[in-house]
């Protein structure tokens, strides 16, 4: 698949602009805080219904506007296809050639991106938080149900966390509600366990082959799904359900003195091993890295291995943060491969690397100007 063109309308710093792109490379050029960013930010959100830089969706409409729209024409195996995504005040309208969509989990899914910005660098040694938003984005693109399942159980964790809170509180002891929400929990959980372990395993094949290539074939890379009980892929959601059933009802005098779950799906983990050692604890900051890059350059493989095309790769001034190494081993994929979009400062990085000719647009205070024209 790959973006044709893009119009944007009162969206962060650009008022109103189209533009047309290369099925291949596109860079966009620019100093810091002109909008080379934004304009990546607009494929993404444009792709996922949300930003990767912040929660609050007032913030991707111009200051003096009221709404923001995004237009995108892709191109996939099947045929052509226009996706919208207007942001206002009242929340967020997504259409499919035309037709608004009801939910967003219809929605995602039809414009596949995978973003690697310097942030995720930091994904081996970071919260895990990040690491449990990097499973929720990744796997919902390529499965609205796990998208539903997440979404629900996130619901009711709410509703649960809210009422652990209210009884702790006056004291009430109405077991009986809480036994419900605990089930319904427990039946959403499940879900997100399975589908999570199922990535999992796709993941780890493709990120060790990846990984064992990037280290010339001294290094193995294993990933290992921290939970409040050891879970294999083998088990089925009907066992997943007890078992975290089971750990619910365990924890709930727990639960009840602290207003919160305190186990469950929201809590979890992922862990690296690098040749059986820890690289989060052990590993050092190369090997970091390179684990960060197979795991991007992973799911580029997973996403095509799944729908049968390549997602589009969008990459936010990482180039500079990579040695030289693992700057070929990226580039080499996506040059033959995908369709890509490319932040940058400078192109001096990149010159002696490239075997292709980049579409370059240069981008100062919100204007863009592409070579040639």
């Amino acid at each position: 698949m790959y973006l044709n063109k893009i119009e944007l309308t009162n969206y962060r710093n650009y008022e109103q602009i189209q533009l047309n792109f290369s099925k291949r490379l596109n860079i966009f050029l620019g100093e810091n805080a002109q909008g080379k960013t934004n304009l990546l930010e607009s494929i993404y959100v444009l792709a996922l219904a949300r930003s990767h830089r912040t929660s609050n969706d007032k913030e991707l409409i111009e200051w003096s506007q009221d709404f923001a729209r995004i237009i995108g024409s892709v191109e996939k195996q099947h045929g052509p296809i226009d996706l919208t995504m207007i942001i206002s005040n009242k929340g967020k309208k997504t259409k499919i050639n035309g037709l608004e969509q009801q939910r967003l989990s219809h929605y995602i899914g039809h414009l596949n991106v995978i973003l690697f910005a310097p942030e995720d660098l930091s994904l081996v040694k970071g919260s895990p938080q990040n690491r449990r938003k990097f499973l929720d984005m990744e796997i919902g693109q390529i499965n609205p149900q796990y998208l539903h399942y997440l979404s629900t159980y996130q619901l009711v964790l709410k509703q649960r966390n809210q009422y652990l809170k209210k009884m702790g509180l006056s004291k009430q002891q109405d077991l009986l509600y809480l036994e419900v929400l605990t089930e319904q929990l427990a039946q959403a959980g499940s879900h997100v366990l399975y589908y999570r372990l199922q990535f999992l395993e796709k993941l780890e094949k493709w990120a060790n082959e990846i990984h064992r290539k990037i280290s010339y074939g001294k290094e193995q890379l294993n990933i290992s799904y921290k939970s409040f009980q050891k879970m294999t892929k083998e088990q089925t959601v009907s066992e997943f359900e007890a078992i975290f059933l089971s750990e619910l009802k365990k924890n709930e005098k727990k639960d009840l003195q602290q207003y919160t779950t305190s186990a469950g799906p929201h809590r979890d983990d992922l862990l690296f091993f690098v040749n059986d050692k820890n690289v989060q604890t052990y590993g050092s900051q190369g090997q970091q890295r390179t684990t960060a890059l197979s795991l991007k350059l992973a799911e580029i493989e997973l996403i095509n291995d799944e729908i049968g095309e390549y997602p589009i790769l969008l990459l936010d001034d990482v180039l500079s943060e990579l040695d030289d190494d693992r700057q070929v081993q990226l580039l080499e994929m996506i040059e033959t491969k995908l369709q890509t979009f490319l932040t940058t400062t400078s192109l001096t990085h990149l010159q002696d690397k490239l075997t292709i000719d980049p579409e370059v647009f240069n981008i100062t205070q919100g204007v863009v100007e592409r070579d040639g024209d």
